[in-house]
C-alpha cells in the first residue's frame, strides 16, 4: 500500500493501478481491501479520464464491502 501510495503522490497513476490492483489480488480478504479497491479506481480514473470506474467501483464496494468507510467515501459515485 506504501509503494502504491507513493507512486499515487508522485502521479505515477498508471503505477499506482498495478500496485493497488496486485493488493487487492495478494491480499483480498483483509481489512485494507476496499481502501486498494477505492485507490485502484481513483488512479486508473487519475490515468485515463474515465470515470465510469469510479460507479463500478462504488458498487463493488457496497456489494463485498458494505460497513466499510471506503464504500462510505465512494457513494457520491455511486449515483
Amino acid at each position: 500500500m506504501g509503494i502504491a501510495r507513493v507512486a499515487f503522490m508522485h502521479k505515477k497513476f498508471g503505477d499506482a493501478q498495478k500496485l493497488y490492483a496486485e493488493v487487492v489480488d495478494r491480499f483480498g480478504n483483509l481489512a485494507l481491501t476496499a481502501e486498494a479497491l477505492y485507490w485502484r479506481a481513483v488512479s486508473q480514473y487519475k490515468a485515463t479520464n474515465d470515470h465510469t470506474v469510479l460507479g463500478e467501483v462504488a458498487k463493488e464496494l457496497s456489494e463485498k464491502h458494505p460497513d466499510d468507510e471506503w464504500t462510505l467515501k465512494s457513494d457520491p459515485w455511486a449515483h
